[in-house]
Order: C-alpha cells, then structure tokens, then sequence
C-alpha cells in the first residue's frame, strides 16, 4: 500500500488546525447536523467531519461508523488535502491502485465509494474533509458535489464560530478578571484616598491646635501682663481719688468763697457730675480689667498647650471657657436678636480627656450652631421667626461609665442630602473662604479616634439640630 505524501506546506496547514482546538472534543450538535444532511442528499450510510492530524485522521462528527479516529496512512482524506481546490471523488476504491490494497477497502467497514469535499480555512489551510462512504461502488450528480461543497464550507463556518466563541469567552473571562482586578485596585485607591484624608485631617487638627493653642497661649500671655499691672492698681487709684475728692470738699467747707477764675473753672468741667461718675468709671474700669483676666484665663484653659496626654478635667469649665471666647457671635445684632444659651449641668466628675482637643469639638458645634442660626434669622426661612435663637447645653453620666454631651439649636437643620456626607473631610456647604468642611471631620476623629466615643446627631431640616458626644469617663 502506498503511503500518501505530505501537502508542501504541512507544518502551517498543522498549525491552522490546532488553533481551532477541536480535536478530541466532545460531539456538537451543530457538526452532526451537517453529517446528517451530507448522508441524506448523497444517500451514502456513512459521513464523516475528518481532521487530518499529524498522524492520524480524527473524526469530529461521524454517522454509520463506530471508530473515532484511524491511522493517517490509512486514511482516504489524507489525500483530499492535498489539493483544497479539489474535492475528491472514488467511485470504485477497488479500482483505484491507491487505495486497492488499503485495509478500509479489503476488511471492515469495506469502503468502495469515496467523496471528499476538503475543509479549507480563510488562510487557505485543508485541515480536513466533510466526507460520504458507501460499500458499493457508485457516483455523485452535480448536485450532490456542489451539496457537499456548500456543506464543508458551513463546517468551516462552524469551526471559525467556536474559535471565536472560545475566544470571546476567553475575552469575556479576561474582562471579568480584569474587571475584579480594577474594583481591587479602586478599593485599596479608595482606602488609601480614604487613609490620605484622614491623614491629612489629622495633620491639618494637629497644625490648627498647635498654631491656635500657641497664638492663644501668646495673646493671653500678652494681655495678662498689662491687665495684672492696671487691676492691681485700681485700688490705689480709687484711694487717690476718694483722697483727692475728700480734699476738695475741705477746701469748700473752709473757703466757701474760692477765687473767681477758680468758681469759673469748678462750672467748667461740672464739679458735683464729676463727683458723681468718676467713681463710676473707676468701679466700671474695675470690673473691665476683671472682665478681661477672666477671658485670658478661659483663653488659657481652653488652649491647655501644656496639656498633651489625657487627664482629668472638668468638662464644664471647658464648654463655658468656650461659650466666653465664643460670647461675640452670641450678641444681638442688627439680623438678630441674642442668642441664648441654656445649660441643664448633670452633676459629673472630672472626665478623662485629652482637654484641648475636646475643647475644638465643642467649639466646632457651637460655631455651626450660630451659623445655622445666623442662616435662619438672616434669610428670614421662618415668616414670624416667633422662636428666639437658642442653643440649649445639656450633660449627664449614662450607664455610670459614659459622659454624654448633647448640643442642640433651634437653626435650619441639615438637609437630608448632604447628610450622609457631614463628618466627610473637606465637605462643606459654607461659601469660599467661610469654611473648609473640616470641623465636624476632626471632631469626629477626636470623639472616635482619640476617645473611643461616639459622634451622632439627629436633625429636623428647616427647624433643628442635635449632636450627641458620648466618651467614657476612664480611658481602657
């Protein structure tokens, strides 16, 4: 028997057919399909999809035959790609001197007819034939060629089709493991981003109580001397004056006719008003200068810079010390009437805190507390505006081990879509210049982070507002 030659471009043509990764898959319905059609038109019991490999021919779809594959030596297709323009056609193979001998042909399934249309890739690569066997020796009309022509064409259609279904399922499994990939990375970015702010809000606290408690520490250091030294001395003054008063009304007992140029002056500057108010002013001066050694002395408690590591401290001097720096922005103005401040104290022991930072907390809320009033009254958002601006101050122990704080106001209230966003660092709905968004950021970073509390509010939009600041007593 004679083996058949190799097509010139063998290693290519090899090459084409294992890109379609077909061979030694599973039956398809679609390739059994078009063996059945070619069996039915050529009226042949056996069809074939065959794909000629290295050494053997394998049989994708087959009908009438029960191997799935045979030596490629053996095989009647191993000729058909040899020519892909040509179909190849046997109509006795025991007349053919190719064939005569061929143990297909001389034993089961004893092929006599042969019709092989080759299975020619876009490239122009035979990979294989869609191909009829019959036992008996016979031919095929026109029909029936250019039948099974048409046929392998559709089984090259098929095969290109499952290529590119493997290939979009590869692409559709890469995508979804690039999208995964993307949605790792997007979350560590937004970790990171997240860790950054938070960073930054921390360094941002840092630098603003570090400048702030320096800038204070140096005023009150500033004013406190010069007020000591004006405090101190007057009481000397009021003595000299009440001396000075004492000697005058001698003189006016004992020369109650003084000389005209000075009855002139005494009219002049109204001796019995001056009398009268210059110890006024003096008690007025005196109360000034105390005024003012209470400020500095709020403006120092409120700063603590000596202050870093936690300790015990009263929280309620901490909250007036803040109400008193704060007292400008609490006074009537041509807007607004006051505001008023009602405090409802628990009775509490020292807290453990870290002072300072606590102390820009309350200062925060306040401070958007009257700007939530200022809104109110300024934009005229009520039409009466019956309430009086207020910002009530309550504090109580909960549970024996936790110091709760609750900051409410009778302002505008947060509105329902920004809420989500209001502890966010840089989030803000002041004007350019007015805030940063970072108050309520750091004051939830101190109550959280620093004091293992808790920072929540509950608001109603138009009318109120409530934070909650809840930190235990002890640190753990």
């Amino acid at each position: 028997m004679n083996l058949p030659p190799l097509p010139t471009n063998e290693d290519d043509r090899l090459q084409a057919l294992l890109q379609y990764q077909v061979l030694d898959t599973e039956s398809e319905q679609a390739f059994d399909d078009l063996t059945a059609i070619a069996a039915h038109i050529c009226n042949t019991p056996i069809s074939l999809i065959s794909l000629v490999d290295k050494d053997r021919q394998w049989f994708k779809s087959k009908i009438g035959l029960g191997a799935t594959q045979t030596p490629r030596e053996l095989a009647f297709c191993a000729y058909t790609i040899l020519d892909p323009e040509q179909m190849l056609i046997v109509p006795n193979a025991q007349e053919d001197e190719r064939f005569a001998d061929n143990p297909l042909v001389t034993s089961d399934p004893n092929i006599r007819f042969y019709a092989g249309s080759p299975l020619v890739t876009p490239d122009g690569f035979a990979i294989g034939t869609l191909c009829t066997i019959d036992t008996k020796p016979r031919n095929l009309s026109p029909e029936e060629i250019e039948t099974l022509q048409a046929l392998s064409r559709q089984v090259i259609s098929q095969l290109e089709l499952r290529i590119n279904l493997v290939k979009l399922k590869q692409n559709i499994t890469n995508r979804e493991q690039i999208e995964i990939d993307l949605r790792s990375t997007n979350k560590q970015l937004t970790n990171t981003l997240k860790k950054l702010k938070q960073t930054q809000v921390q360094l941002i606290q840092s630098a603003k109580m570090s400048s702030l408690g320096e800038m204070v520490a140096g005023i009150a250091h500033e004013i406190n001397n010069p007020v000591n030294f004006i405090y101190a001395n007057l009481s000397y003054v009021n003595q000299y004056v009440n001396d000075l008063l004492n000697l005058l009304s001698l003189y006016e007992q004992h020369y109650p006719n003084p000389h005209p140029e000075i009855k002139d002056q005494i009219e002049a500057v109204d001796k019995d008003f001056l009398i009268e108010d210059l110890p006024k002013i003096l008690s007025s001066m005196d109360m000034g200068a105390e005024r003012i050694q209470n400020i500095v002395l709020s403006l120092r408690n409120f700063s603590r810079l000596d202050e870093t590591q936690r300790k015990p401290v009263d929280i309620h001097e901490g909250i007036d010390n803040t109400l008193l720096i704060l007292q400008h922005r609490l006074n009537a103005t041509a807007q607004r009437p006051e505001i008023k401040i009602i405090k409802e104290y628990g009775k509490i022991t020292k807290i453990e805190c870290y002072a300072a930072q606590l102390n820009q907390v309350f200062f925060n809320i306040l401070s958007n507390a009257i700007d939530a009033l200022e809104e109110k009254f300024n934009n005229h958002l009520e039409n009466n505006l019956t309430q009086s601006p207020t910002i009530l101050i309550r504090t109580n122990i909960f549970g024996n081990n936790h110091f709760v704080v609750r900051i409410a106001d009778n302002g505008t209230g947060i509105a329902k879509e920004i809420q989500p966003k209001i502890f966010d660092p840089f989030f803000t709905t002041k004007p350019v210049g007015k805030g940063k968004g970072l108050g309520l950021s750091i004051g939830y970073q101190v109550i959280v982070k620093k004091h293992n509390g808790t920072l929540k509010y509950r608001t109603t939009n138009g009318k109120c507002s409530e934070f909650v600041i809840e930190i235990p007593i002890q640190s753990n």
